[in-house]
């Protein structure tokens, strides 16, 4: 039995080593079956581990996703909310532009009930909930605005970038300009009939984590 979960955990290692390559090489869409080609074993030893795609590409991530998380829990001892909640925001949207893959596996779950706590979605819904309702205590960001809005934001945002020649770049711009609105010194007064609002502070990303 000690022989075969070491064997187990070898082949899990090594599957995971040669997807991170294929999917760093081809996005979400790397075939499990090359995977599992170029890892010399066979298809069913890699759905045993990774039983649905999904799975495959949230072990991927693991790592980024805790770097998120732990990312989140930093910026929630910071004096101002909200140039916590879009300093966060921006690094997710980094994290998703750099890594091939990691905007899809985000845009996989909708924001049902049944999900796992431990899926990749809730797990960064986790971290990220608390700095955005902290913002809207804070009266920072508009009370009617939910977590799923900032994560379709920001996968909508990688997603549109990825073959442009320079995607960092320009989805900074997009999120800058996400932020700041298309008019930012009249709001939406014109189109709403509201009355319009105070411009919110002018707010510079940071580079996010490598």
């Amino acid at each position: 039995m000690t022989g075969q979960r070491s064997d187990a955990r070898r082949n899990y290692q090594r599957i995971l080593a040669v997807a991170e390559a294929g999917v760093a090489a081809h996005g979400a869409e790397a075939s499990q079956e090359q995977i599992a080609r170029a890892a010399g074993v066979g298809s069913a030893t890699v759905r045993r581990h990774f039983p649905t795609r999904r799975a495959l590409l949230e072990a991927v991530f693991q790592k980024r996703i805790e770097g998120l998380c732990e990312r989140a829990h930093r910026l929630s001892a910071t004096e101002d909310g909200r140039t916590a909640l879009l300093e966060w925001l921006h690094a997710l949207i980094r994290y998703a532009v750099s890594a091939r893959g990691f905007a899809h596996i985000l845009s996989y779950e909708p924001p049902i009930e049944d999900l796992s706590p431990h899926s990749c979605g809730n797990r960064i819904a986790a971290a990220g909930t608390p700095l955005l309702q902290r913002a809207i205590r804070d009266k920072a960001v508009a009370p009617h605005v939910t977590f799923h809005d900032l994560l379709t934001l920001a996968v909508g945002i990688a997603l549109a970038t990825e073959h442009h020649k320079d995607p960092e770049t320009q989805a900074d711009r997009l999120f800058r300009l996400a932020v700041e609105g298309l008019s930012p010194e009249h709001g939406i007064s014109e189109v709403s009939g509201n009355p319009a609002r105070r411009s919110a502070p002018r707010w510079t990303p940071h580079s996010a984590p490598s």
